[in-house]
């Protein structure tokens, strides 16, 4: 089953240096799942000021520019991935924030595992 994982921290995590400890576990982690095909596609966002906003609401579409002050928590990034199991898919997400645990014990943030619906 296909899973959209995305990543959730404050807006402020774009000030703050990565640790390299942390660059270099993900590129072995991430690198090892997309060698193998579980992660079929993967990147980190741009920061809301450059985002843009199209909505509508009681029939009206509008369109607002970023940044998104009011948001609490963004959307930093995402992964497109392949599991054969629920448990599967939270388990890798576990040993994701877990490297991050580890190697940037001051992050703060959620990855949020879903299950894309299937078109037929």
């Amino acid at each position: 089953m296909r899973y959209m994982m995305l990543i959730k921290h404050s807006d402020d995590v774009r000030k703050e240096k990565v640790p390299q400890g942390l660059i270099d576990a993900m590129g072995e982690f991430v690198g090892a799942a997309m060698k193998n095909g579980t992660i079929t596609d993967t990147a980190g966002l741009t920061p809301t000021a450059q985002g843009t906003r199209i909505r509508l609401d009681g029939g009206k579409i509008t369109v607002t520019d970023g940044p998104f002050t009011e948001a609490k928590e963004i959307v930093g990034g995402y992964a497109l991935a392949e599991f054969a199991s629920r448990d599967a898919a939270l388990a890798f997400a576990r040993k994701f924030m877990e490297l991050h645990r580890v190697h940037w014990p001051e992050f703060n943030g959620e990855c949020e595992v879903r299950p894309l619906e299937s078109m037929g």
